[in-house]
């Protein structure tokens, strides 16, 4: 698909990794509907982007609201081409700590806003993909969902979050292969070590520590990396129902 006659809708679209997509979308010509539970940033976002971009407070486990705000892409825009699930949570815990066993209820927030928030996401706008005329290609659309590379290497205390993603990592194959025959792709990105919101409270000096552990290039990734990547798999056709790591050649440690 062309970037320029993309209509994206993004979770997680008010900051870091959604954020980089949405603006990549929009100045390539294309349309973006920024799904995220920010309002501030949300609106800010849909504000500097203008006509081309619209934000829905969208709570990524709710039915009700999935369908709101694609209903809303739909009326604005007149289709969805593009799903892009970049919202999760990824607060640390070990399965057994201090105060004993980790609260069950934890490890179900967990999964249920990362796993099973980007597959309710998939689930509601894949009829609507569906409905899209297909181009020349026969595409009639693509998902793209967000993983980690903890889905291959979780570090101790990331027992849930390595969980939920690799959920996604296993989902992904099986929905492309399901929706091969209506023409709409499913890939999966798995970054590693990025600049986004969920290292952005820790001490300058430990995010260039944690940078350094990446062999090439020793930094942190940049969010408009991983736009860059999601527009080139909207872009390429073959790309289909596989994982691309993203991540500098890291392997995480234990700790």
């Amino acid at each position: 698909m062309e970037l320029a006659k993309t209509v994206a809708l993004i979770t997680g679209g008010a900051s870091g990794l959604g954020e980089a997509t949405a603006r990549l979308i929009v100045q390539a010509g294309g349309k973006a509907a920024l799904l995220d539970l920010d309002d501030k940033k949300g609106q800010a976002l849909a504000a500097e982007l203008g006509p081309a971009a619209l934000y829905c407070k969208t709570d990524v486990c709710s039915e009700e609201e999935v369908n709101a705000a694609l209903d809303k892409a739909v009326e604005v825009f007149g289709s969805v081409t593009a799903v892009v699930n970049c919202a999760g949570i990824g607060i640390p815990a070990k399965v057994v700590g201090k105060d004993g066993p980790m609260p069950l209820n934890f490890f179900s927030k967990v999964i249920q806003v990362n796993l099973v928030g980007t597959f309710n996401v998939i689930r509601l706008a894949a009829p609507r993909m569906f409905l899209n005329e297909p181009n020349q290609d026969g595409e009639r659309g693509v998902v793209i969902n967000t993983a980690s590379v903890a889905a291959f290497e979780g570090q101790v205390g990331q027992s849930a979050y390595s969980a939920s993603k690799a959920g996604i990592v296993g989902m992904t194959i099986t929905i492309a292969r399901e929706f091969a025959s209506q023409g709409v792709r499913v890939m999966t990105i798995a970054p590693g070590l990025f600049d986004t919101p969920m290292l952005a409270a820790l001490p300058e000096n430990v995010r260039v520590s944690l940078g350094q552990q990446v062999p090439f290039p020793p930094r942190l990734g940049n969010p408009s990396e991983y736009a860059r990547l999601a527009g080139q798999i909207i872009e390429n056709p073959v790309l289909n129902g596989e994982t691309i790591r993203l991540d500098g050649a890291i392997r995480m440690a234990p700790r």
